[in-house]
């Protein structure tokens, strides 16, 4: 059992400079080949990769919990967030104290919209399907999964407190579930345009890479061919994805109806003109 931790749009740094290589066997021939093997690639990673040795079993376990932790993270920070909202607290200047623990870490602590993507949503659910298979009820596990499902409806709800959706257009910024990559498994767009259209509001989306992928999924969704043009009459802006090009628009959205924007990522700037509200700061 090899399980592998590898990102993507930076599966090859992942692969070339890991944190960790898992190697499960019931044989100790079989360990003894696999360091062989990965030998080269631990002398020349930039990391200090360490070889962790252990059962067929724990292996398994170790990527589950690797990436249900992570999950569970990300949605502790989102509920933190959600609370500093609440009380006017920046967020993120938070975080950045916080992350300062050596016992917490600086990784993982931008809170936003949620997460998405194929190994969180799989492993948090394939754990939690375990634990309940054995008879334990996983109940912080569920309430990571429960946090991160409700931050899409707290962006639409921010939204709301500014403008009317339903009958007007919405740009949504960001189809794929994280930059750098076209999939959209789980992508926190899925579940913004599915309110968005029970609220009966006209979706402009636009992503530089991810939009044939969802028109797949929402056929009826205008895409546009660029953030200009999907901001081009809306009266909302949802930024979804923490795409880089999201960060230097401006004047584009001088030609919203009604300039509100509500970021989920804390990727566009704050600037006079537009009605701005970061989803957890």
């Amino acid at each position: 059992m090899n399980p592998e931790f590898q990102r993507e749009g930076t599966a090859v740094e992942d692969y070339l400079n890991p944190d960790k290589l898992v190697v499960g066997t019931d044989s100790e021939h079989a360990r003894e080949t696999l360091a062989a093997v990965f030998e080269p690639l631990i002398a020349q990673a930039n990391s200090k990769a360490t070889l962790v040795n252990t059962g067929i079993r724990e292996a398994e376990m170790i990527k589950y919990a690797n990436n249900t932790f992570l999950a569970s993270k990300i949605s502790l920070i989102n509920e933190l967030g959600n609370i500093c909202k609440e009380y006017d607290v920046d967020a993120y200047e938070v975080a950045e104290a916080i992350g300062l623990d050596d016992r917490i870490g600086a990784k993982f602590l931008r809170s936003g919209v949620g997460w998405g993507g194929s190994c969180f949503p799989k492993d948090t659910a394939a754990l939690i399907a375990a634990a309940e298979d054995a008879g334990y009820d996983p109940s912080l596990l569920k309430a990571v999964v429960e946090v991160n499902d409700n931050q899409p409806s707290r962006m639409l709800d921010l939204a709301e407190r500014h403008v009317e959706l339903g009958g007007n257009r919405v740009a949504v910024l960001g189809l794929a579930f994280k930059p750098g990559t076209d999939d959209i498994r789980h992508s926190r767009a899925i579940p913004l345009i599915e309110a968005l259209h029970d609220r009966g509001a006209d979706v402009a989306g636009y992503d530089p890479v991810a939009a044939e992928n969802m028109r797949e999924r929402f056929p009826d969704v205008t895409y546009a061919d660029s953030a200009a043009t999907a901001l081009d009459g809306a009266h909302a802006a949802l930024v979804v994805t923490g795409w880089d090009e999201f960060a230097v628009l401006d004047e584009e959205f001088d030609a919203m109806a009604t300039p509100v924007v509500v970021d989920g990522r804390r990727i566009v700037e704050r600037r006079d003109g537009i009605t701005y509200d970061g989803l957890t700061w």
